[in-house]
């Protein structure tokens, strides 16, 4: 679009409702970028995010239950 249509976009219709229509197609052009690009790839390190987490609930149970079996051990070699 030159900038003559613009120009005459903006003397009939007037400048508010041209800018208006703009920023309208601005939102659209992000809403579609970030609901086609971005959401996926959000979508994609929230599972490797909650995948992370339980491996680390894995562990830390484990080392508190080595950490139990450790204290067992000391006290039993304490009391013979």
């Amino acid at each position: 679009m030159d900038a003559e249509a613009i120009a005459k976009y903006i003397n009939v219709y007037g400048f508010p409702i041209v800018a208006a229509g703009g920023m309208g197609y601005i939102v659209y052009f992000v809403w579609i970028w970030v609901t086609t690009i971005v959401k996926p790839i959000l979508q994609e390190a929230m599972d490797a995010l909650i995948e992370l987490i339980d491996q680390i609930r894995v562990l830390d149970n484990d080392m508190i239950r080595l950490s139990q079996k450790l204290t067992t051990i000391l006290l039993m070699r304490g009391k013979k």
